[in-house]
């Protein structure tokens, strides 16, 4: 039963992202850009306010997978890097906490680039 309770909460947090997201699109006239930087900037704030660590307490890979969690981990990461090596430290430590996941995207893209054709929208 705490499995089930588990799973739950992972899924209601990632959903009510999602949800927010959603509604972001059908009733404002945000790109889909906009609407990922917003998050990104959320998860950022979120992070440099202490918030964000009750999120995914809560959630866990409900909140860490969708792009808030990115700018978290980023936003965590450059606060540590401030700390030990100053200002340089905080964007080498920005970068260096999200590394495996821009080279996953990197990596996947690039084999996925060589499987499909891609082509461009047509207006």
């Amino acid at each position: 039963m705490e499995v089930f309770i588990r799973y739950l909460q992972v899924f209601v947090t990632g959903g009510l992202i999602c949800f927010v997201g959603q509604v972001l699109i059908n009733k404002t006239n945000m790109t889909s850009a906009r609407i990922l930087v917003l998050f990104m900037l959320i998860g950022v704030v979120l992070e440099i306010t202490g918030a964000y660590s009750y999120i995914v307490d809560f959630g866990s890979s409900g909140a860490t997978i969708p792009i808030c969690g990115f700018g978290s981990n980023l936003a965590r990461g450059a606060l540590k890097g401030l700390e030990e090596n100053g200002f340089l430290g905080a964007i080498s430590g920005g970068l260096s906490s999200v590394a495996g996941g821009l080279s996953t995207v990197i990596v996947s893209s690039f084999i996925y680039a060589l499987i499909f054709k891609s082509h461009s929208k047509k207006f």
